[in-house]
Parts: structure tokens; sequence; C-alpha cells
């Protein structure tokens, strides 16, 4: 089972709601590329999205009203 560290996923957001927003968007594009390319998906896009945000390869970008609080 993977279990990422939330304090790791959590340094370059603002909030876990931030979080969940951007992770299960950037899944959803990770899924509707392979549907375009008529891939087969082995691994679960959240998975994926996760790993991405991890690695720096995908930043979830805050409005600047919920950066300042």
């Amino acid at each position: 089972m993977f279990n990422p560290d939330l304090k790791e996923m959590l340094k370059g957001v603002n909030s876990r709601y931030s979080l969940v927003i951007g992770t299960a968007k950037r899944a959803r594009e990770i899924r509707d590329e392979a549907i375009e390319r008529e891939e087969h998906i082995d691994v679960k896009t959240v998975s994926t999205a996760i790993e991405e945000i991890l690695d720096g390869k995908y930043v979830i970008e805050e409005p600047d009203e919920l950066k300042s609080k």
C-alpha cells in the first residue's frame, strides 16, 4: 500500500484541502491524457499524481488570498 508522508506533501501547500484538490485535479489530467493516447494505465492515477507532487514535477498553485493566511 502506498503511504506517502503527509508532512512532506504539505511543505509547499497552505492547507490539506488544497493538497486534496490539486491531487485530484492532476489525477484527472493523467487519466484524460491516457484516454487521448488510448493507453492502458496499470497504476492508479492518484498514486501517480502523489508521486509527481512529492518529486516536484507537479506544483499546486493557490490563490494569493490563501497564501497570505
